[in-house]
């Protein structure tokens, strides 16, 4: 098991229950992929450096994770196509 940081930018118009159900799914998807979640840091609502899909805003999540080495291609695989993420990136952390 390998040490990552995962770095997600959803969509600010999402309501609380909405926005807390795509969290929720993140973890879930950490969990069926053998892999445990640490810390879960909120930023909260941030001006973004360039407006990215119309978007000027964004609400930034990051995750400490502990995955197997084949988990984070299976992570960016989904959420390149949910589209309440407007970015999101998977960095390995060294020991």
């Amino acid at each position: 098991m390998r040490n990552y940081e995962l770095m997600v930018i959803l969509r600010p118009e999402l309501s609380d229950e909405e926005r807390n159900a795509q969290l929720e799914s993140i973890q879930q998807l950490v969990g069926s992929l053998k892999g445990s979640v640490g810390n879960v840091d909120h930023w909260g609502r941030r001006r973004l450096m360039y407006e990215i899909d119309g978007e000027r805003d964004g609400y930034y999540v990051v995750y400490q994770l502990e995955l197997p080495a084949s988990a984070p291609a299976e992570i960016e695989r989904t959420l390149r196509f949910n589209e309440n993420v407007i970015r999101y990136l998977v960095t390995r952390k060294e020991e």
